[in-house]
């Protein structure tokens, strides 16, 4: 078979095989980390608990952190510190003239950039931790008392180790980019989100096996489930390519250009983060109104915003093509482009250099990105119509779309892909010989 003559590829490359075992050994050190109860807390008191949050703010989060906050682990705030740091300062590119500076410096503005993420990541880890520490002395959030003495100690406590367990993640993750494989801070994420699939799965099969559902729907399930992940991966990968042309320039005998290249513009320019801003802002009504159980009017606004509430449905997808507009005009800057290429004496077959490659680009990167926010807003949703009307488990159901599915198929290509440059550098076929992957294309 293809797989395993793949497997047997890698295992003929020590250095490839090394960095795969590196990547496996941290995950699993981190995976570990999540298991340790903080000081202070009384473990069994948290495992025979049953947590308050889970379609909130606080369900989001652990949902990242692959259950680690429900735990009250060291590794509660997982890599979420980090990943909010990157988010600030990829904001502030785009509207501070002096970070913007500094992307465009190379190399040393990259590692500045860096430093400031970091900074960053530690007073946001220790604003977040102080947040854990008063979830964890409220009874509410488990449902009894998990803290037998929640005084100012164990407060001072639980935020320098929580802060300094986030740095020591967020140091497994720039460890395993450098020497492992595959983006470390995404595989630490996508590892949490996978710890949570074979309860998930088990749950839903024990929902079968008690009579909720019968096996003939169940296998319409699945079979419904490859069908999205088989979507999910086209939007993915799905480009758009612009023809760029190359003048022939003559430096001595030689002769440069002349060459067509393409660029590449991808459907889901955005990603999966147009799906976190919107879910962020969906739960923080949920999160507000749970403060104040006894308040009649707070209590009838909870409908509306309900996880399986059709308004809900209609504002989250509204938010998310938003978004996805949004963060699209941040990450992809078409004068930028249009200036580097007249830089380098490229040029849009039938369009002229400048303004108007600008506005030839800005209006091409507009209509691709129209299918691709409804398709995440259709994503984004799925979970919550299968839940309520294909009676699917909401642990299961996670896996079918939204954030989980998007982060699952992103980080697995991505990996994937550096796996196969590191198989074709030395001559063996790779995971995607017969795909259609755009690596693999000819430009």
């Amino acid at each position: 078979m293809k797989l395993i003559e793949s497997i047997r590829n890698i295992n003929k490359i020590p250095e490839l095989r090394q960095r795969i075992l590196y990547a496996l050994l941290l995950l699993f050190v981190y995976r570990l980390g999540s298991h340790i109860t903080l000081p202070g807390v009384d473990a069994a008191a948290v495992a025979s608990a049953s947590p308050a949050h889970s379609n909130d703010l606080f369900g989001l989060f652990d949902l990242f952190v692959g259950g680690a906050f429900t735990r009250a682990s060291i590794f509660s705030l997982g890599i979420m510190p980090y990943i909010s740091a990157s988010i600030i300062i990829q904001l502030l590119g785009a509207v501070t003239p002096y970070v913007q500076k500094l992307q465009k410096e190379g190399e040393e503005g990259r590692q500045r950039i860096n430093q400031m993420t970091r900074y960053g990541t530690v007073v946001i880890a220790a604003l977040q931790a102080w947040g854990v520490t008063v979830s964890l002395a409220s009874p509410a959030s488990f449902g009894r008392m998990v803290v037998p003495d929640p005084g100012w100690f164990f407060t001072l406590n639980a935020v320098v180790i929580l802060t300094a367990s986030t740095v020591f993640v967020m140091w497994l993750g720039e460890r395993i980019t450098e020497r492992g494989i595959g983006n470390g801070i995404s595989l630490i994420i996508m590892i949490g989100i996978l710890a949570a699939f074979p309860q998930s799965l088990v749950a839903e099969f024990r929902s079968v096996s008690l009579g909720s559902k019968n096996w003939i729907v169940e296998i319409i399930i699945l079979a419904m489930m490859a069908a999205i992940v088989a979507f999910v991966v086209v939007l993915t990968v799905g480009t758009r390519r612009i023809p760029v042309q190359h003048a022939k320039r003559v430096v001595g005998r030689k002769v440069y250009g002349g060459s067509t290249q393409y660029i590449p513009m991808r459907i889901n320019t955005a990603g999966v983060m147009p799906i976190i801003f919107a879910q962020s802002i969906m739960f923080l009504p949920s999160t507000f109104i749970s403060f104040f159980p006894e308040n009649e009017m707070m209590q009838s606004l909870s409908g509306v915003f309900a996880y399986d509430s059709w308004w809900y449905a209609l504002i989250f997808g509204t938010m998310i093509v938003f978004f996805t507009y949004f963060y699209t005009a941040i990450a992809f800057n078409p004068k930028e482009v249009a200036d580097t290429m007249r830089r380098q004496g490229g040029f849009i077959p039938g369009v002229r250099p400048g303004k108007s490659t600008a506005d030839f680009i800005d209006n091409i990167l507009t209509r691709i990105t129209l299918p691709g926010a409804i398709s995440l807003a259709l994503i984004a949703v799925l979970p919550t119509f299968l839940t309520k009307f294909a009676n699917v488990t909401p642990g299961f159901a996670q896996f079918f779309g939204g954030t989980s599915l998007l982060i699952i198929v992103g980080v697995g290509l991505d990996t994937l892909q550096q796996i196969e440059s590191h198989l074709l550098m030395r001559h063996y076929d790779g995971f995607m010989k017969t795909g259609k992957m755009r690596s693999r294309q000819k430009s």
